[in-house]
């Protein structure tokens, strides 16, 4: 659902993604944010009366491409690596999207060391001036590893295929995407020469489906804004477990006056988790809240409602948050903002595994309750193509979770849970720029302290992570991307000696280069980890050392 008085809809579009965001954990990269650029074709409706923030910042022209920094309410969950090369659309396509014929299909092939492997296709069209698809094909493998070569090898294959059907009053889109990863648990104690590790005792191979669909309102002139999207989800390991997941949101605006809104989000989500037990777990979320508009400050009210139930582990509760936000503007370009709110963090085995891929079996999932997070800051852009933002956050949460070895075997990871109370303090800042397309960069830096309730540690989480993104056009055939990523503070406990030990902080350095051939050929080169540090974002599993990628890509 768009929110303004001018409805702009992407009609045909190609995204550039600069982050490493495929599903491998093998190489040493630390999942960065996601930066778009986006060609689109707009479609303009009549001015609507919906519902946004009278008091925006300084806007830019509409033809001015800039990269997006937002601060998202800070998740209990700290991403683990996605440790796979930078290395999505060649810049070549982002440098043929503003011109007027693009070549927005490619074919990419390349290979690096490790024995890395990385084959691309994209393709997309639209069969009538209404209706846009998609559809994509990756294969991204390394034969070796950083322990004993091909016990620590992985693969990850992905295939998604997607359509958009734009009418007059309306939008639909449809998704269709699978997941496939192989990977090994390397994470075992070192073997003498003459012993051989059985590789069918310590391999994992997940599958994971996934079906979407969605339906918003684009019709300017109705007062009713909404949109509903809905999907189900299904995942399998290579040792029976499995997870069914069906989710749909909903959210929905009229206006009650000329500077009154009357908001809904509603959330149902249906799934049974099947490992040695059979978890029916299911969540409904009510949020209606009001908000108020004025020229110099926005106030949003509501209530949270939560129910959630679990079969096996008898739990049927429905709690209640507060919802409020406010926001002012002491001047144009500048918001101050403070607030306060509450959740039922939704855990599901998914979301767990893409944080920690070395996840053992009949791991205990279990939502975490954020029973109270006050924050403030502010945050603004300036016409210079300078934004930035702060934040300053104080959680309460009951359950909440981190990951450690477990007692069993070393090298497999269980989720801890607090039944206490954990008080999460986090700051946050960021900061970015734009220089005409020609140099963009981005700093963003977070703090944590963590003040656990009924556990020792929060184990493996860090108390300061720190992501920069650069990324320079230096002529019109080639492009330069840097990212550099920080933890630190992480500590881990092997539970079978009882010995605690500080991680060493992890400082990634990336780099990538596009060279632009010909029309429809180019070349790109990723060298990642930089550094060379083995380092380990969980204990006993360090990455890959320096290592890099590079090949070619044929745009058509």
């Amino acid at each position: 659902m768009r929110i303004g008085n001018k409805m702009r809809t992407p009609f045909y579009f190609l995204i550039f993604v600069f982050s490493a965001t495929t599903l491998l954990a093998q190489r040493g990269e630390i999942e960065s944010q996601t930066y778009e650029i986006v060609k689109e074709k707009s479609i303009e409706f009549a001015p609507a009366n919906r519902v946004f923030d009278k008091v925006q910042p300084v806007k830019a022209n509409a033809t001015d491409k800039k990269v997006n920094y937002e601060l998202i309410d800070p998740q209990i969950d700290l991403m683990s690596p996605k440790l796979t090369p930078a290395v999505g659309v060649s810049s070549d396509q982002k440098e043929r999207a503003g011109q007027p014929d693009a070549l927005n299909n490619y074919i990419k092939l390349g290979a690096g060391n490790y024995g890395r492997f990385l084959g691309e296709a994209f393709v997309s069209g639209r069969t009538s001036e209404d209706l846009v698809f998609t559809g994509q094909l990756k294969q991204n493998s390394a034969a070796n590893g950083p322990v004993d070569n091909k016990n620590s090898a992985n693969s990850t294959t992905n295939f998604k295929v997607g359509g958009k059907y734009i009418m007059a009053k309306s939008k639909v889109e449809v998704g269709l995407n699978y997941d496939r990863q192989n990977y090994y648990f390397y994470g075992y104690k070192p073997q003498p020469e003459s012993v051989s590790v059985n590789r069918d005792t310590i391999r994992q191979t997940l599958n994971q489906f996934g079906i979407n669909l969605g339906f918003e309102n684009t019709d300017a002139s109705v007062a009713v804004d909404y949109s509903v999207k809905t999907s189900l989800n299904t995942l399998r390991d290579r040792y029976n477990a499995s997870e069914l997941d069906w989710g749909t949101k909903l959210t929905a605006s009229v206006p009650v006056s000329g500077s009154v809104y009357a908001l809904l989000e509603a959330d149902a989500f249906v799934s049974q988790r099947v490992d040695k037990l059979t978890y029916d777990r299911n969540l409904f979320r009510v949020k209606p809240t009001f908000k108020y508009i004025t020229d110099l400050f926005s106030v949003t009210a509501g209530l949270n409602a939560v129910n959630e139930t679990d079969s096996e582990l008898k739990i049927n509760r429905t709690k209640a948050f507060p919802v409020l936000n406010v926001d002012v503007v002491p001047f144009t370009g500048l918001h101050v903002f403070a607030g306060v709110n509450g959740d039922i963090v939704r855990n599901t085995l998914k979301s767990m595994l893409s944080e920690n891929q070395w996840l053992g079996p009949n791991v205990l999932v279990v939502n975490t309750e954020k029973n109270l997070d006050l924050f403030a800051g502010v945050k603004g852009e300036s016409v210079e193509g300078f934004n930035y933002e702060g934040r300053v956050s104080l959680a309460k949460y009951k359950n909440f979770y981190h990951f450690n070895n477990s007692l069993t075997d070393t090298s497999r990871f269980s989720a801890i849970y607090d039944p206490g109370k954990t008080r999460v303090l986090t700051i946050s800042g960021q900061a970015g720029y734009n220089y005409n397309d020609l140099f963009k960069t981005s700093l963003k830096v977070n703090y944590f302290d963590y003040a656990v309730g009924s556990v020792e540690e929060a184990w493996h989480r860090p108390d300061l992570t720190l992501n920069w993104f650069n990324a320079l056009a230096i002529s019109k055939k080639l492009f330069v991307t840097a990212d550099l990523y920080v933890l630190r503070g992480m500590k881990a406990k092997n539970f079978q000696s009882g010995k605690v030990t500080k991680l060493p902080a992890i400082a990634d350095l990336n780099l990538k280069i596009d060279y632009l051939l010909t029309r429809n050929f180019s070349a790109f080169v990723a060298i990642n980890n930089i550094l060379g540090k083995q380092y380990q974002r969980y204990q006993y599993y360090p990455q890959q050392g320096l290592n890099f990628v590079g090949g070619l890509s044929f745009s058509f």
